[in-house]
């Protein structure tokens, strides 16, 4: 089943699920502003066409980068985020069309609520 946006319930769930995690959401709310979240880091790749590096994600957040990498890889599973490898390293971005449909969506189930309740 899919809403107005294309957005099926399985998609829905999945990136519920994987912003569930209190650090997961924090990468996202960090990559939503990388130019912002990261700039005590130098870009090895031009952040607003390649997105963040692994290893600066794993470096603010101070996890190990075994956890930063399953992360990353649930994120990207749900459809959160975009990868792409500038020679040995990952970098990552929002897939901002997801989140806002995801927050559509979210709200969407607020205002039907609303209204079977009235």
């Amino acid at each position: 089943m899919r809403d107005r946006d294309g957005l099926s319930a399985d998609e829905l769930l999945d990136a519920l699920k994987a912003l569930a995690n209190p650090v997961r959401l924090q990468i996202m709310q960090w990559l939503r502003d990388p130019e912002t979240e990261f700039a005590d880091y130098d870009p090895i790749a031009d952040r607003d066409e390649f997105g963040v590096c692994a290893s600066h994600i794993q470096a603010k957040s101070g996890l190990a980068q075994s956890t930063i990498s399953s992360y990353m890889v649930t994120l990207e599973r749900a459809g959160l985020v975009h990868s792409t490898r500038v020679g040995k390293w990952t970098h990552y971005r929002c897939n901002d069309v997801l989140l806002r449909q995801v927050g559509e969506s979210v709200a969407d189930l607020g205002a039907t609520v609303r209204a079977v309740a009235a």
